[in-house]
């Protein structure tokens, strides 16, 4: 073993060990999909660590997550079709992060965290060529709040703002001035909401998925004005 992560290198081991023939029946019977539930949890029980502070419960926690990437990457190991292991997973994250920080390992310049997230988004369009929205990629599966959060951050980058879709019979909420005021508000609502028999995370998700079709809306527009004024387009008589 490295001494460097003796650690690391012993846990690998005991995923292997446990998931060997052997080991443990339930550990070798797990998939991909079995796992996800799994995955989830952990995430949010790290996500409880993180905002209480306990540093025992961050490692506990940490160590939960580590674990089920460990548990991925050696069911894909042994599964026809996969065939990739934890070193295949480490050694391409290192190439993505090398090729998304060309400010450290390149000759371009960031002096600020502002400076890097400016030319991010180019270097994730070269990397995902297929992507035709900048909302493509964006997990639905995250929860409500957390996804119109990242929705209406994409969608400025497209230049469409929530105001710019917004339905002009709805009057615009009041801003709360703190985070706990906010909190207030959005708890507020939810208890509202269930008094009459609303789901929130539903009503929530709908509002995002219009929100999204505007701005794929907006955005197939944007391109096709380019096309028009480009040499040779419509506007040129093309």
């Amino acid at each position: 073993m490295s001494q460097a992560h003796a650690g690391l290198d012993e846990l690998i081991a005991t995923v292997a060990l446990l998931r060997a023939p052997g080991g443990c029946p339930w550990d070798a019977d797990q998939t991909h999909e079995s796992l996800v539930q799994y995955l989830v949890e952990e995430c949010w029980e790290l996500i409880d660590a993180i905002e209480a502070g306990d540093r025992a419960e961050m490692i506990e926690e940490l160590g939960d997550v580590l674990y089920q990437v460990l548990f991925h990457a050696d069911i894909a190991a042994h599964t026809d079709g996969e065939r990739f292991d934890i070193d295949d997973v480490a050694r391409h994250m290192t190439a993505k992060m090398v090729s998304r920080h060309p400010h450290v390992f390149g000759d371009r310049e960031a002096e600020t965290a502002d400076d890097v997230v400016a030319f991010w988004e180019d270097l994730k369009a070269d990397e995902k060529p297929h992507r035709t929205s900048v909302l493509d990629g964006v997990p639905r599966g995250m929860p409500a709040l957390a996804l119109a959060q990242k929705m209406l951050g994409k969608a400025e980058k497209a230049g469409v703002t929530a105001a710019a879709v917004a339905d002009a019979s709805i009057p615009a909420p009041v801003a709360p001035a703190t985070e706990r005021e906010l909190g207030r508000l959005l708890f507020g609502l939810v208890a509202s909401a269930r008094a009459q028999g609303l789901d929130a995370e539903r009503a929530l998700r709908g509002a995002v998925r219009a929100f999204e079709d505007e701005v794929r809306r907006a955005e197939r527009a944007d391109a096709a004005e380019d096309r028009s004024e480009a040499p040779g387009g419509a506007a040129a008589g093309g």
